[in-house]
C-alpha cells in the first residue's frame, strides 16, 4: 500500500535555523531518506520551497476567470515542507516510517494512504481500502 508521509512544521529560514541546525536537519533528513530507499520502500521525495513561494489557484464560480492568490491555501503556523512517498503492507508500517521522520520531533507527519496514482500512461485502479 503506498502512503504519502507529509511533514507539516513551523518555516525557518536559513538565518533563523543557524548554520549548525541547518547542517543537522540536512544531515538527519538525508539518513531518513537513504534509510527509506535502503528497506526498499521509497517512492519519491520532495522537499518543498517555502510557503512564501506558494500560488494557489481556484476556480472561478459560473464562469468567471480563475482566482490566483500568493501563498498558501491555510494560513497556518505550520507548512507543509516536504513529502515521502513510501510503498508498505499496512498503515502500522506507515506510522513506523513516520515516526522516524526527523521533522516529527518538531512538527507533524499526516500519513495519508494513495487511493490510485497515473503510472505508464493510464491511471491505476483505484484503492477503496
Amino acid at each position: 500500500m503506498r502512503y504519502a508521509l507529509l511533514l507539516h512544521y513551523p518555516e525557518m529560514n536559513a538565518d533563523e535555523l543557524g548554520p549548525e541546525a541547518l547542517a543537522e536537519g540536512m544531515r538527519e533528513f538525508d539518513e531518513y531518506a537513504k534509510a527509506l530507499d535502503a528497506a526498499g520502500v521509497l517512492r519519491s521525495a520532495e522537499v518543498l520551497q517555502p510557503s512564501s513561494a506558494t500560488t494557489t489557484v481556484r476556480g472561478g464560480e459560473n464562469g468567471a476567470a480563475l482566482l490566483v492568490q500568493d501563498g498558501p491555501y491555510a494560513d497556518t503556523k505550520e507548512q507543509l515542507g516536504g513529502t515521502f512517498v513510501i510503498d508498505v503492507d499496512d498503515l502500522d508500517a506507515a506510522i513506523h516510517w513516520a515516526g522516524k521522520a526527523p521533522s516529527v520531533s518538531w512538527g507533524a507527519v499526516e500519513i495519508r494512504p494513495s487511493g490510485t496514482r497515473f503510472e505508464g500512461g493510464a491511471w491505476t485502479a483505484f484503492d477503496y481500502r
